[in-house]
């Protein structure tokens, strides 16, 4: 699932049996959402980091009850655990959501465990917020003074 706009800047595989364009990463992020299973995450970088943690999101908010998984390839993310287990010590996740994170380094066992995967009882699904929808768009007034574009140093 790719949006149009990336067709010149990343590579569609040309081995894959379906390709669905879309007009946006949201709408993209939407129909990934329902048309899968659940959600394992492998290594990457900002995009990789920002869809794994929509998708929890979802599943925090009860959007969604799929498996969210990282494929913890020679314990890449150790560090971001690391983080999520601060943000429960820090009162800002509750402790019983970290069992929404699935993690293994072996892919079959990680896919076993996806399968059998049931979210924690504390969930209360919030049912009238959509996945996807129109986007919103505000005009931001900015206050005198203010730069909207200041200059990176």
């Amino acid at each position: 699932i790719m949006p149009r706009a990336l067709l010149t800047r990343e590579i569609a595989h040309p081995g894959i049996t379906r390709l669905h364009l879309v007009t946006s990463m949201h709408r993209r992020k939407a129909l990934m959402s329902s048309m899968s299973d659940g959600f394992l995450t492998m290594p990457g970088g900002y995009g990789t980091l920002e869809e794994f943690f929509e998708t929890l999101t979802w599943a925090q908010l009860g959007l969604h009850t799929k498996p969210c998984a990282l494929l913890d390839v020679d314990r890449f993310w150790d560090p971001l655990l690391a983080m999520v287990d601060q943000q429960i010590a820090a009162g800002f996740v509750p402790a019983e959501h970290r069992r929404i994170i699935l993690t293994g380094s072996e892919p079959d066992e990680l896919l076993d465990r996806m399968a059998v995967y049931i979210p924690p009882g504390s969930i209360d699904p919030v049912s009238d917020l959509p996945i996807d929808g129109p986007p919103v768009h505000r005009d931001l007034e900015l206050r005198p003074g203010v730069d909207a574009n200041p200059k990176r140093g």
